[in-house]
């Protein structure tokens, strides 16, 4: 099955549960691939506690900055890809252009042959942050899920656990 679906949402808003069912509702081999990095143990626990709650059954690849070469490299399997969100800090923070860098990635969504979901925060609906470096990861990550909506099948915003159908 071919098939690509962005979930959107704020923070702890339920989107990556429902990410993660709409994966494990499909058959075959499932890839989880993990943008974030371990900066502190709190960050550890937490990425240790969502491991657990996808079992073993998951193959995890952790894919910081080279998503699009993970999503390739997946090819034939179902692919979660949480979160777009972290992704683009990572671009930010190592400097990378992150218009090239959503070009390849909006071309790896098209050209994989499996199913592929994708977890996104929507940070739009807050104030105008105070800083420049805020205000360009805001700018980045909206730019980046209005490119990612675009390319996709469906699109779904969560909020408060409850799913709400944007596009498909």
């Amino acid at each position: 099955m071919t098939s690509s679906l962005l979930v959107l949402g704020g923070a702890r808003s339920g989107k990556s549960r429902h990410a993660q069912a709409a994966a494990e509702a499909l058959p075959g081999a499932h890839v989880f691939i993990a943008t974030a990095e371990i900066w502190d143990a709190e960050m550890a626990d937490r990425i240790a506690r969502h491991r657990a709650d996808r079992g073993p059954e998951w193959e995890t690849v952790e894919a910081p900055i080279d998503l699009p070469g993970a999503i390739a490299a997946a090819r034939g399997k179902t692919v979660l890809v949480d979160c777009l969100t972290l992704w683009a800090s990572n671009l930010l923070l190592a400097e990378k252009d992150g218009e090239a860098a959503a070009d390849a990635l909006c071309a790896a969504i098209l050209a994989h042959d499996g199913a592929i979901i994708l977890v996104a925060n929507e940070v739009g609906l807050g104030i105008v942050p105070d800083n420049a470096l805020a205000r360009r990861f805001r700018d980045l990550a909206g730019t980046l899920n209005q490119r990612v909506a675009a390319v996709v099948d469906r699109v779904v915003f969560v909020a408060a656990g409850l799913p709400l159908a944007l596009k498909g």
